[in-house]
């Protein structure tokens, strides 16, 4: 299955949801502005990755420093929680800089978030950036209010080169401000349908995991993305599932579906393919559902602004997200 894509430059003021909540659009960066690289979560195995996405940031003009504590290793995690913690705080503070990027995810955030002040952020913004385990801060700023970038993180700088360049090169246009349309080359699985709302969601095993605590989300006439890796198919149904008793699916408008990758093989089957798994349980919302987008956990991964609104057109020939002013 062949992914069109398509880049239109546009520069954007802050959108209206649905509900008439002013979404807070971090001001767009320039050359010269600082990006934080902190690692809230696992331990950072690969030093280089992190000092080459370092040196092409600046090779692109930005000034991008590394929190104090971004290589240390306490067993799974990047350092202790304390210190992953200090590190956070450090970069949710600083007075001047524009973007906080998250060097890697795994598993570890959602043991800091609660101890976080967000007091300072929220009178100086930034761009949050990151995915996966990072999904725990992209719910967390969406409800404060404030727009946020699922997009590719340092450790992703990986040879070769010219797999994860196309992503790159997007994080970096978005962030000063030229936002893309996506065009998707059409799934046998989409359900057609127009829909414009206010992009939410991540990881579907935090989204699960953040069910019933402050940093569950609404999806009430929003647009939910979704993406997965590294899990059984029943456990993907498990965690739909849940979604669904909780009312993602029946209150979102639309669905956009990411990679879902490295999927552990059931004994016995499961008898079913992920598409399947997924269409059983949203099929009778009636709601646009477009597969294959190519945001998750492989290395084309194009950036997604959550919190802003997008407009989700699926048909029988193409699918297309578009940003709105």
């Amino acid at each position: 299955m062949k992914i069109l894509l398509t880049l239109v430059l546009i520069f954007t003021t802050p959108p209206m949801n649905s509900q008439n909540i002013m979404f807070t659009q971090p001001d767009f960066l320039q050359k010269g502005d600082t990006i934080l690289i902190v690692a809230p979560a696992g331990i950072v195995k690969q030093p280089e990755a992190i000092q080459k996405a370092k040196i092409t940031f600046k090779d692109w003009g930005y000034t991008v420093l590394l929190g104090k504590n971004i290589f240390n290793n306490s067993h799974h995690f990047a350092g202790t929680d304390q210190e992953r913690l200090q590190d956070m705080q450090w970069a949710l503070d600083h007075p001047t800089a524009k973007a906080i990027w998250c060097a890697r995810g795994g598993y570890g955030s959602v043991r800091i978030v609660d101890d976080l002040d967000f007091t300072k952020f929220t009178k100086h913004p930034k761009w949050m950036i990151g995915y996966s385990d990072f999904t725990v801060f992209h719910n967390k700023l969406h409800n404060l209010g404030f727009q946020t970038l699922h997009a590719p993180m340092p450790i992703n700088f990986k040879e070769p080169w010219l797999e994860i360049k196309e992503s790159m090169i997007v994080l970096d246009k978005t962030l000063k401000g030229e936002l893309p349309i996506y065009q998707i080359a059409h799934s046998k699985h989409n359900q057609t349908g127009n829909y414009s709302g206010v992009l939410v969601g991540g990881n579907l095993t935090i989204l699960e995991n953040m069910l019933g605590t402050d940093t569950d989300i609404s999806t009430k006439n929003k647009i939910l993305f979704i993406e997965e890796i590294g899990e059984h198919k029943y456990h993907i149904d498990r965690l739909l599932r849940a979604l669904d008793r909780k009312g993602y699916f029946k209150e979102c408008k639309a669905l956009i579906i990411g990679d879902f990758t490295r999927i552990k093989k059931n004994v016995p089957s499961f008898g079913k393919t992920i598409e399947n798994i997924i269409l059983t349980i949203v099929k009778s919302y009636n709601i646009p559902v477009i597969f294959d987008f190519p945001a998750g956990h492989k290395d084309k991964n194009m950036p997604l602004i959550l919190g802003k609104e997008v407009q989700v057109n699926v048909t029988d020939s193409l699918s297309t997200i578009k940003f709105l002013n």
